[in-house]
């Protein structure tokens, strides 16, 4: 699938075959898009991905953010457990590189940025997170701002859900008068 590195905005990339073939197309997308790329920043600040539980910069992670969907797991009784587990999200995969497309605002007139003040429930604390809302391909790009110099890419996905769109368009509604 070397032909998926010439597709761009808003063409959707071609997935097939294996999981392990679709990931490695996937990865060589995140490699150039994200990775290796010295140009990947927004508004002038560079974008870093998530940090491990050790706190050194993880790029596994991120991709694995970007290529996959958290659901919840459930016991035989069918009671919800804590424990959350990933699988390939096909969707989100055959976006992945409208991510470098958006964070350059390339096409401003299809997308809404803004900043929200959120509360999070791991960390028990207010955080604060950048959207990038793609109107027109019901995409969203997601970045925790914690310091005026950084953004961490936390993940990004299509819209598919039915109340996703209004959830986030709710969101829009809560936020900060300035993207931070």
């Amino acid at each position: 699938m070397p032909y998926n590195l010439t597709k761009k905005y808003p063409d959707l990339l071609e997935l097939f075959g294996s999981i392990y073939e679709m990931k490695q197309s996937l990865r060589r997308i995140y490699d150039r898009d994200i990775e290796n790329n010295p140009d990947f920043k927004f508004r002038g600040i560079q974008i870093h991905p998530l940090k491990s539980e050790e706190g050194q910069l993880d790029m596994d992670r991120t991709f694995t953010h970007l290529t996959t969907k958290e659901y919840a797991s459930f016991d035989a009784e069918g009671n919800e457990l804590d424990e959350k587990h990933r699988e390939f999200d096909i969707q989100r995969s055959k976006r992945l590189h409208w991510i470098n497309h958006h964070v350059h605002e390339k096409t401003p007139a299809n997308i809404d940025i803004f900043t929200v003040v959120e509360w999070d429930k791991k960390k028990r604390q207010d955080v604060k997170h950048t959207y990038i809302y793609d109107r027109v391909g019901k995409y969203v790009i997601i970045f925790d701002r914690r310091s005026q110099k950084d953004f961490y890419l936390l993940t990004a996905y299509y819209l598919d859900a039915p109340y996703a769109e209004k959830a986030l368009k709710k969101k829009m509604k809560k936020k900060e008068p300035e993207v931070i």
